[in-house]
């Protein structure tokens, strides 16, 4: 199978085109290389790559090109994170749903039917929460008063009793609470009205915090971890916000890689004309303290401060249920959580200066 993937160069997406070389598939690359994902040029095309494309996914005529020949397109290309301010908007709005509009129409023209979108578990909001007297609830955003004063937990919105986190499912209702979550909800529209449109067949894999080898140095579009890597690698402690009591779902990005490769397998089989989401995390929540203290303690670095800090656009807790991704493509994580954080604690970071390797 012959498969765009943009994004294609970016940290998840150079680990999906090694995974679907390792399965006898074509990837063929397009990436912007953007400054966001990449602090400096490419130093070599992401293993098995077929064909690479050094294009933007907005330029219709560039994703016309890249699609000669392609039998399905997996969608990386996007800015994530949450970023700096709202400055970030309209880079965000057009990076991610007028790229994805223009990917789309090209699909539609080029008559290719198969897609595999990168979604996100941030579309929830806050995640599954149930109250002792009035069972699961649904809480609103945090206000900034209760955060300054260190009230992190979101209170049950109907009498207020201390609420105990959970698995969120993928029937769990769209609440994105920032403009990022915004624009990947966005995605997925777009994405099911071009399979109503065409006949076509999508998957929106709804990744959870995803970690490993590769991620960007010391940027602010990136994940937690990313962060507490970056300052380790500079030798300094890693700076957990909130209380460090955050509950996350923090998934290796070879198993995400190899949920993509599934879902692209699998993809003819879906009923046309529709988008299946899928949750894409390990199951096992840890929190961010965990990641941070893990993290410090496999690099031999400084011990995580916790700062009480906090910023608007994130949720307190948030962890997935993956099992209809276990259930209907098979997939299983591999890669155990202290597996995987000895391994990230030394890998490589995109953009990271010589001699900055957590020591």
């Amino acid at each position: 199978m012959r498969v765009l993937v943009t994004g294609g160069a970016g940290f998840i997406g150079s680990h999906i085109v090694a995974a679907l070389a390792s399965r006898g598939h074509e990837p063929v690359v397009l990436d912007a290389l953007l400054p966001t994902a990449h602090a400096g040029p490419l130093e070599q095309l992401p293993s098995g790559t077929a064909q690479f494309h050094h294009e933007d996914v907005r330029d219709p005529e560039a994703v016309r090109r890249a699609l000669h020949g392609v039998t399905a397109v997996c969608h990386q290309a996007a800015m994530v994170g949450l970023g700096k301010d709202l400055t970030d908007a309209p880079d965000y709005v057009g990076s991610n749903d007028l790229g994805t509009a223009v990917l789309l129409a090209e699909m539609a023209r080029a008559d290719v039917r198969h897609l595999v979108l990168a979604g996100s578990m941030v579309i929830y909001g806050e995640g599954h929460y149930a109250c002792p007297q009035h069972g699961r609830v649904a809480p609103g955003p945090r206000a900034a008063a209760d955060l300054t004063a260190g009230r992190f937990e979101p209170p049950c919105p109907r009498c207020g009793a201390d609420l105990v986190p959970g698995l969120v499912d993928e029937e769990a209702p769209a609440d994105p609470r920032n403009v990022y979550a915004a624009t990947k909800i966005a995605q997925e529209y777009l994405a099911a009205a071009w399979a109503r449109s065409t006949g076509g067949r999508a998957m929106a894999l709804r990744y959870h915090n995803v970690y490993g080898p590769g991620m960007p140095y010391n940027t602010p579009y990136a994940g937690v971890a990313s962060f507490f890597r970056s300052a380790l690698a500079r030798g300094e402690a890693p700076r957990v916000f909130e209380d460090g009591h955050q509950r996350r779902d923090f998934v290796h990005v070879a198993d995400v890689a190899a949920a993509n490769v599934a879902a692209l397998e699998a993809i003819a089989d879906r009923p046309p004309g529709s988008l299946r989401a899928y949750n894409t995390g390990s199951g096992t929540p840890h929190t961010v303290g965990e990641m941070a203290a893990a993290l410090a303690a496999a690099s031999g670095g400084p011990t995580p401060v916790v700062t009480g800090e906090y910023r608007l656009g994130d949720v307190r807790h948030i962890t997935a249920s993956s099992q209809r991704l276990r259930t209907e493509l098979g997939w299983r994580p591999a890669v155990d959580f202290a597996d995987g954080v000895a391994q990230f604690a030394r890998a490589p970071q995109r953009g990271l200066p010589a001699g900055r390797a957590p020591r």
